[in-house]
Formats: structure tokens, sequence, C-alpha cells
């Protein structure tokens, strides 16, 4: 069954969606929400997350369950300027969403991030306790290299796309501050004991393995998939697919039960 189109409000911005469902009956368990990373080249926000529809519709038709993926603000034809904590809110009005879609089919999210969305996926997690299992692809440890150069990083975020109001931020101070606020290491501490599954690939140029080890240390229980040969966008590399199927699985037999609407 294909997916849908949707969207969603988060702090006055209209986020574009898109939902996956299976083909045929739910249980009842968690959804996914699958969240893409910062854009990379040139005019790339615009592009942001094109292909990830086609892995929640993959994911929701092998493992049975209602999926999500969104733009972040800044990014595809979600409104808006990117700031992390912009971010983050929009991750938090995502769960929303996708609960208030998927009714009393879903019970509880899996949040996936790629690179910087995985980042922000542990970050929103660690606080928030409907997130009952987290994989992240790719992710930064923090974001001490934004914070360090805050005015070379916001010309990049305009330069791709991600900031297209010139008059955003208000307060530079205040934007950069946000990078050193939210630390992903500290919050895979506290989102243990939870279920968290880091892949990394172990030729990735942008994204050093000491990030996933820090992770994964923090936790204290993680998986660490480490990919022999794979690089940065490991969303690209089958193998890495593979893995992630086989892990939501996991987490959906750990938590689906009969769905009351089947009885």
């Amino acid at each position: 069954m294909p997916g849908m189109d949707s969207s969603f409000e988060s702090h006055g911005h209209t986020l574009s969606a898109h939902i996956g469902r299976p083909p045929g009956a739910t249980a009842r368990g968690p959804g996914v929400i699958l969240c893409h990373g910062f854009p990379t080249g040139p005019l790339d926000a615009a592009r942001s997350a094109g292909m990830y529809p086609q892995l929640i519709d993959r994911i929701s038709s092998a493992l049975g369950c209602i999926s999500m993926t969104f733009n972040f603000r800044g990014t595809g034809q979600s409104d808006g300027d990117f700031s992390l904590q912009g971010w983050v809110d929009d991750l938090r009005y995502a769960i929303s969403h996708l609960l208030a879609i998927g009714g009393d089919d879903v019970d509880g999210v899996v949040l996936v991030g790629t690179n910087t969305g995985g980042s922000i996926a542990v970050c929103v997690g660690a606080d928030d306790p409907r997130v009952v299992g987290l994989a992240l692809l790719g992710p930064r440890a923090d974001f001490d290299d934004w914070a360090d150069h805050p005015r070379r990083f916001l010309e990049h975020a305009r330069e791709i796309g991600a900031i297209t109001d010139r008059k955003f931020p208000p307060s530079i101070d205040d934007w950069s501050r946000e990078f050193r606020r939210f630390r992903p290491v500290a919050a895979a501490r506290r989102f243990a004991p939870r279920p968290m599954m880091v892949m990394h690939g172990d030729d990735d140029d942008r994204v050093p393995v000491s990030d996933a080890r820090q992770l994964v240390t923090a936790h204290g229980n993680a998986e660490l998939s480490l990919l022999p040969g794979a690089g940065h966008r490991l969303r690209h590399d089958p193998r890495a697919v593979a893995v992630l199927l086989g892990w939501i699985d996991r987490m959906q037999a750990l938590h689906t039960h009969p769905s009351t609407a089947d009885t």
C-alpha cells in the first residue's frame, strides 16, 4: 500500500510529512519516525529527505507498522528557517502527529535518525517517555564544530537554503548557543535503559566512528553496528537497511500486542 502525504504544525510552521501504512492489518505497537540529517550540498535543503518516503513505505510494508518521515523546518516543502531548537521542537510535534494519526494502533514510537537527525532523535528521546527505542545511523556526538564557528555555519546554512530569511536569526548569539545546549552524549546516558542501536560506516569521511562509540559508551547497553567500507549515507547501503529492518522488527516484537480493534 503506497503511503500518503501529510502535514502538521510546529510552532506556527507547516511541515511536510509522509505517512506509511501496512497493506494488511496493523498490530498494536510502536510507530516509526525517520528523521533526515542536515543538508550538505549547495541548495540541498530543498531536496532533503527526498528518498525517505520510499524507505518509510518499505518499513511499513515489511514490518506491518504505521510510520512517518517529515521535513524539518527550512528543508523540503516545510516552512521556516533552521535552528537546532526548532528542529528539536519539530520532532516533538512529529511524535504527537504520528500518535494522533495512528490512534489505538500506535503504542509508543521508535525514532530512526540519520546523521544530524540521529543526534536530534537522541536529544528528544532522552526526555520523552513516548520514545521506546532509538536507531541512529552515522550520528554526530556533538555540535561543537558548529558552535566554534557560528557565523561561518550561519552563512553555510544560508547558502544551502536551510535559512532563507535574511533577518533570521534575530540573535546570532542565542541561535549559536543552542549548539552547546543540546548534548547527544549526555542524552544517550539519559535515554538508557531503553533500547538503542548505533550504526556507523567505518569509511565515513564526515563523522568519525569515535562519535558512535561515545554515544554507545554513554548509553551503557546500546548495540553498535560498524559496516566495513560504508560511508556517510548509510541509507543507501543495502546492508544498513537490512540491519535497520531487523532491529526495528525486534523492537516491534518487544512491544507489539494484538489490537483491541481486531479482537
